[in-house]
């Protein structure tokens, strides 16, 4: 019998890191080590030095292959998975300048209006880049710090984005993927590269800029004798390009060109993100039109504000997160953050319809709720960017899969299940992040398309599959009138 050999799945997210020690040949997760990060900042600040990243990533590693018992010989690919748009300037030895701007660092949205008036408004940038700039993506951040932090964006010799920064200290290479890069605001999915009007426009050159590999499971070096020195790993392993968290989730749910399409994923994290994985290029102002990991189209909406933030009103309440029951009069639009999905950057939660016989388990039941709406609002949106009809009896049928770290809680799983009417799946196989990742180091590796990959080790997955119940619709329709009233006198639309 061959020795068992492992590649190594690497989700660098918001607030930590893991990685997943997967066997290459039936994708059985041996062991997850991980690593916490730490971000900063006040009001709509955001922020983490890159070096946290890599020194979590050393150390989830290590706990991982510990945990797992296996020898570092086995392992024979690596790959990263990282939240998207965040802003990693570098100075010519390729050392971090300042701490990174993060996806969820909403200072930026002046400069992300004003980019997009100045390309024609939001069809223009649909058209080039299938997504149109809010403070999340990358490129108003850099607009941002250009305008801020003057001297460091002149300091600046190469612009990464988290998942390229560590994949560069891994092989030595600057690379990233058609996924990441389509979250940039500079990169366009109609082309299949960046755009150079844009670059201009944002006073970058493609110098400053990894490569774009073909797919994200493509290998685009080797682990160099440093990495592997600091990692406890063989030098000469396989490194893939890389993704995106969201477009690593896809694959680890073998959602793709050699899996499913046009599929609805409901994602419960620190954001609430919905999508799909598509042949179909996306054209709607109301949705990141990202590219996948493996060529196909990741039409996607996401919104800032999800699990952390129901958390903080039951903690404010001083109840458990599971100790709630639906809202009654009362909504609850969580949006401590501002908010993506609306574009609201500077908006803050709002509360209305509380009664004499509210109760702290409904205020808790009604952040679920606002959460929960805000994101599945986006899906009829989805559906449409994907070729087909929401009315559709087969398409309204098709069960939503429901991933992240509420995709484990009861009241979130319900809260989803009561607002959209639908079946859900709950997939068996946790990490997806991960996992995704590990199909593209495994793809690296020499194993083949990373979607058939992951879909071959899922056939072994025990999913939760849930029926659907009828839809609460009296709730639905009263959180969507306090939202459309409520946007521009109270909520900063």
């Amino acid at each position: 019998m061959p020795p068992r050999t492992v590649v190594i799945g690497v989700d660098s997210s918001t607030q930590s890191t893991k990685a997943a020690v997967t066997d290459t040949e039936t994708g059985e997760l041996l062991a997850v080590g991980r690593a916490p990060h730490v971000v900063t900042g006040e009001g709509g600040a955001r922020e983490t030095d890159p070096e946290v990243w890599w020194l979590a990533l050393c150390d989830a590693v290590a706990a991982g292959l510990k945990e797992s018992g296996l020898s570092p010989s086995s392992v024979v690919g690596i790959a990263v998975a990282g939240q998207q748009h965040g802003l990693v300037t570098l100075d010519r030895a390729g050392r971090p300048l300042r701490p990174a701007l993060l996806w969820n660092d909403t200072r930026s949205a002046p400069q992300a209006a004003a980019l997009v008036a100045e390309l024609g408004g939001p069809e223009a940038w649909t058209a080039r880049t299938g997504t149109v700039p809010v403070a999340s993506m990358t490129a108003t951040k850099w607009r941002w710090l250009r305008e801020n932090d003057p001297s460091n964006a002149e300091a600046t010799a190469s612009v990464r984005l988290p998942h390229d920064f560590l994949t560069e200290r891994l092989a030595g290479v600057a690379a990233t993927d058609p996924g990441d890069a389509s979250g940039t605001c500079w990169y366009s999915t109609a082309r299949g590269a960046y755009d150079p009007d844009l670059l201009e426009r944002l006073g970058l050159s493609v110098s400053m800029l990894p490569e774009v590999a073909a797919t994200g499971g493509t290998r685009i070096g080797s682990l160099t004798e440093s990495a592997a020195e600091a990692l406890g790993l063989p030098a000469g392993i396989a490194v893939a390009a890389g993704t995106g968290d969201n477009m690593s989730a896809a694959v680890g749910l073998g959602l793709g060109g050699a899996g499913l399409l046009d599929h609805p994923v409901l994602s419960l994290g620190t954001s609430g993100t919905v999508f799909a994985a598509s042949r179909t290029r996306p054209a709607s102002t109301a949705l990141s039109g990202f590219a996948g990991a493996d060529g196909t189209y990741l039409p996607l909406a996401c919104t800032l504000n999800c699990t952390l933030a129901v958390d903080k009103v039951a903690s404010l309440l001083g109840l458990h997160r599971d100790d709630a029951t639906p809202g009654g009069e009362a909504v609850l639009l969580p949006y401590l953050d501002g908010e993506r999905t609306p574009d609201l950057p500077t908006s803050s939660g709002l509360l209305t319809g509380l009664r004499h016989d509210t109760t702290p388990q409904q205020l808790l039941g009604a952040a679920y709720e606002g959460a929960a709406f805000t994101v599945l609002r986006a899906l009829d949106e989805l559906l449409l960017a994907c070729g087909l009809d929401p009315a559709d009896p087969e398409v309204a049928g098709r069960p939503l899969r429901l991933i992240g770290g509420g995709a484990q809680g009861r009241t979130w799983v319900e809260t989803v299940r009561r607002l959209s009417g639908r079946p859900l799946i709950v997939p068996g196989s946790g990490e997806l992040v991960a996992l995704g990742a590990a199909a593209l180091a495994a793809s690296a590796a020499g194993g083949g398309d990373p979607v058939a990959v992951a879909a071959r080790w899922n056939e072994k997955s025990e999913d939760a599959e849930l029926p659907a119940v009828e839809r609460d619709t009296e709730t639905w329709e009263r959180i969507g009138s306090v939202l459309d009233r409520a946007s521009e006198p109270l909520l900063g639309g």
